[in-house]
């Protein structure tokens, strides 16, 4: 990780959404520092789901060296966001940076999106951040380190991150327009960049996101912190950019990403596989010097034999996302379906269903209540369904007995990818692979039985 070195001591920070997750975790980063810190966040009480209020947040703050002021703030109501900064102002005289992390997100299309998801990802992610910007910007002018950090992405038109979950795109890009438009506005006065993470970091969003077991392919909130430190740390002459976490460390010279990883490991035997120096007694590679290694090209995402999850808005070949779990071998969340449960007859979609009919039970059942309609299109197109929600539970093809609470549409030769560990379904989705309608929740529920297909 990066020294700190006190380059924050004495600064005041106004953090959004920094009681958890990212927005704590840059918190932290500056307080070792010595710095003040806002904690801008509605949860003033333990939520049963979710860790962290205000309070433990500033306390944990206040425990590594720095001074918390721990308010109240839901970033929609221009009230409690003026109230924040003025009470920010009263107890340490200014202002120096602002980090705007707050943020909503819903991953569902178009129709399946409420207006009142609409309205809250708009109104957190783009109005909140306009408007905290707003009232904290007369302040930073004052100050000789005056920074505004959005944690949003690079504006990217490419069709493929909007025609999934375009209210939650809007949105966040909106975050990144203000960037745009405030570092021309302020250019000189205040340092305003936007920073993204390339790799999907473990917050308690994306456990809900990505379900059980994804934690192994992020990364942890530390990387975000130190790469945000390394930006808020730099003269307010550098401004506009807009950054990416790892891009960001390697500028600094940081060069073991593995740290970060929520799984650390070592490379898998199959890189070392043409290495002229085996056997070799300088294994684990990446921690000790070897004169081989630089001859070697290392994938930048590889955690304890785990590619890690990319983030969204990044596309190196967006299309090709998928491709890099089964490059990459990524660890099956199912292994295919042995040689007794191939049908030739029935093809590859009926063998199948046939190992789903085999891990069916009522337990299964009670605790996934959960109807499934998967629409197949390409060489083995059809309609099958998956009844996790009566009796014992049944899947086969048609039409579901009746409206299906998930409906899950993508090609038939990537179903089968998927239910042969080849292709996960976090990845599908986010590649454009899968489109799903319906309650998001209970699509994550469906992995559960993908994790009993793997003890097969």
């Amino acid at each position: 990780m990066l020294p700190n070195g006190g380059k924050l001591a004495g600064r005041t920070l106004f953090i959004t959404g920094a009681s958890r997750g990212i927005g704590k975790a840059i918190a932290l980063k500056a307080a070792r520092d010595g710095a003040n810190v806002v904690i801008a966040a509605k949860t003033a009480q333990a939520h049963p789901k979710l860790p962290g209020t205000i309070y433990s947040a500033a306390q944990e703050v206040e425990n590594l060296g720095g001074k918390a002021l721990p308010c109240v703030v839901d970033i929609r109501d221009e009230r409690q966001v003026e109230d924040a900064v003025r009470k920010a102002v009263d107890k340490f005289g200014g202002i120096d940076i602002l980090v705007n992390n707050a943020s909503a997100i819903s991953l569902t299309g178009t129709l399946s999106t409420p207006m009142k998801k609409v309205d809250l990802m708009l109104g957190i992610n783009l109005r909140g951040t306009y408007m905290t910007s707003k009232m904290v910007i007369p302040h930073l002018l004052k100050s000789s380190s005056a920074h505004i950090l959005n944690l949003s992405p690079p504006l990217n038109l490419n069709p493929v991150w909007f025609k999934n979950h375009t209210a939650y795109t809007m949105a966040k890009y909106g975050m990144s327009m203000c960037v745009l438009g405030m570092a021309e506005e302020f250019r000189g006065q205040i340092a305003v960049n936007a920073l993204w993470p390339r790799t999907a970091i473990q917050t308690a969003a994306m456990d809900m996101l990505g379900g059980e077991g994804v934690a192994k392919q992020c990364r942890t909130a530390d990387i975000m912190a130190d790469a945000a430190y390394a930006v808020l740390t730099r003269p307010k002459t550098f401004t506009g950019h807009f950054l990416v976490d790892e891009d960001v460390l390697r500028e600094e010279g940081v060069r073991d990403m593995d740290q970060y990883a929520v799984q650390p490991g070592r490379l898998l035997a199959s890189l070392h596989a043409d290495c002229p120096a085996l056997p070799c007694s300088a294994l684990p590679c990446l921690a000790l010097p070897c004169p081989v290694r630089r001859s070697l090209t290392l994938p930048s995402d590889w955690s304890a034999g785990h590619p890690l999850l990319p983030d969204f808005f990044l596309d190196e070949t967006p299309e090709a996302l998928a491709q890099q779990m089964e490059q990459h071998g990524a660890t099956p969340a199912f292994k295919p379906p042995s040689a007794s449960a191939t049908s030739s007859s029935g093809g590859p979609i009926e063998s199948t269903f046939e190992v789903i009919r085999g891990v069916l039970n009522e337990d299964l059942v009670k605790s996934t209540k959960a109807l499934y309609r998967f629409d197949l299109s390409g060489e083995h197109a059809g309609v099958w369904f998956l009844d996790l929600k009566s009796g014992a539970g049944s899947a086969g093809p048609g039409q579901p007995h009746a409206e299906p609470d998930v409906v899950m549409t993508m090609d038939s030769a990537d179903f089968s990818k998927m239910f042969a560990g080849k292709l996960k379904p976090t990845m599908a989705f986010m590649s454009g692979k899968l489109r799903i309608a319906g309650d998001m929740t209970l699509a994550i529920k469906l992995e559960k039985m993908m994790g009993r297909m793997s003890k097969l």
